[in-house]
């Protein structure tokens, strides 16, 4: 009898308890408020978190307003070439040459990847992070000669990208000379490219990256590279010399 009396309180109490539920919210009414991104959004501001911020952003500040360096001239960007472009893949070759052990023939960094200009004057460490902002690396590849006149054929088709220690001449959207070391490229040679980590893996129209038959990574950061460079050159120089050719 006992036990039955027991079940009997169980499922009353289960009973009350599934009563009291509550039933699901819903929404019934809602309204917005537009609230633009400018300066008049500046009262929504905590000032207390800007504070605690403020010594950090001071000495960010004062680190990237470092001069390593001065542009004697705007160092401009432009397709198919550039002072800008050609100063970023000649620095990067050079840097290539001084860890890489052995020859590097080529240097390749793409428009895309020029994020700024350097204006006349100081060129500071913050000059530096706008031009390459991102972590990328520099690598060297081992590319077959053809696959070299194939990344060329593409740097026609897409309006040029930056080389060092190439030449090339395109006419009508016909390539019609590639030369390395002053001599034109062999489809059956081998060649050196240094490069950053993300074309190796075919970026910007860059395909024939990947058809590398040997792959070095550095693991160095190219800004950092490019932050050395502006060091040792001191000042910087850059010019339009006829490396990429390209003729309606």
């Amino acid at each position: 009898m006992r036990n039955k009396s027991y079940i009997v309180f169980i499922l009353c109490a289960l009973c009350l308890f599934a009563g009291c539920r509550r039933s699901p919210k819903r929404v019934v009414s809602g309204s917005t408020q537009a609230i633009a991104v400018d300066s008049t959004s500046e009262r929504f501001a905590d000032r207390s978190y800007e504070a605690q911020l403020a010594p950090t952003k001071a000495a960010l500040e004062k680190e990237m307003s470092v001069q390593l360096g001065y542009a004697p001239e705007r160092l401009w960007v432009r397709g198919p070439e550039c002072p800008m472009l050609n100063w970023a893949t000649d620095a990067l070759w050079e840097a290539a040459k001084k860890v890489y052990d052995g020859r590097v023939d080529i240097a390749i960094v793409n428009m895309g990847g020029m994020r700024c200009e350097w204006q006349q004057g100081p060129v500071t460490r913050s000059c530096v992070f706008e031009l390459m902002p991102f972590d990328n690396r520099l690598v060297v590849l081992t590319l077959k000669g053809s696959d070299v006149l194939e990344l060329c054929r593409s740097f026609v088709t897409y309006g040029g990208q930056g080389v060092a220690g190439l030449r090339m001449k395109a006419k009508g959207g016909k390539l019609t000379e590639v030369k390395v070391d002053g001599k034109p490229v062999n489809p059956n040679s081998l060649y050196t490219v240094a490069t950053s980590d993300y074309l190796s893996g075919g970026t910007d129209h860059m395909e024939a990256l990947t058809h590398y038959v040997d792959y070095w990574n550095s693991d160095l950061l190219i800004r950092e590279l490019y932050m050395d460079a502006v060091r040792e050159q001191d000042t910087i120089r850059a010019a339009v010399d006829g490396r990429m050719d390209i003729q309606p």
